[in-house]
């Protein structure tokens, strides 16, 4: 996914087939109830943010519709990873936590669409890319995998009664 112009005057979002793009790595940080520890796996069911780490922008959604297929827009909003409440994603997956390159889906907090692209293409400037949108319900539309990236393998969640010495 990447960031371009849209109509609500935020950066569009948009989809390649290519999975080592560099413009489509995004950060996963916490959300509003607290951080994203390094090395402790996502939960299924956790809110998270997604930062464009190119532009430093959080993947986003609001009422407005998307261009091409008129589903809800959604945009890259904010400067260095800060934001609003509406770049909240809830993780949907099955298990206890997010596996890399299983199936998940990102359903957005505060209007509840998921996270989805279909075959809608941007023609110039940015031919070729798919439209990145929010649909209403879960489908075949909206399932994602991280198949590039910095994994870090996970350790032991910390205890509430551990102190290092």
């Amino acid at each position: 996914m990447g960031c371009h112009s849209s109509g609500s005057g935020q950066q569009s979002v948009t989809g390649v087939e290519a999975s080592d793009d560099a413009n489509s790595y995004w950060r996963i940080r916490g959300g509003s109830e607290g951080g994203c520890p390094r090395g402790i796996p996502v939960r299924c069911g956790q809110a998270v943010r997604l930062t464009h780490v190119l532009t430093g922008k959080n993947l986003h959604t609001h009422h407005f519709l998307s261009p091409l297929s008129n589903n809800q827009e959604v945009s890259a909003f904010g400067e260095d990873g800060e934001g609003d409440d509406l770049d909240l994603w809830t993780v949907r997956c099955s298990g206890q936590h997010w596996e890399r390159e299983a199936a998940v889906r990102f359903q957005h907090v505060g209007t509840s669409v998921f996270l989805s692209v279909t075959g809608e293409q941007y023609g110039s400037p940015i031919r070729g890319q798919h439209e990145v949108h929010g649909m209403p319900s879960a489908n075949t539309h909206n399932t994602w995998k991280a198949m590039e990236g910095i994994f870090i393998k996970p350790g032991v969640e910390p205890s509430a009664g551990h102190d290092e010495l």
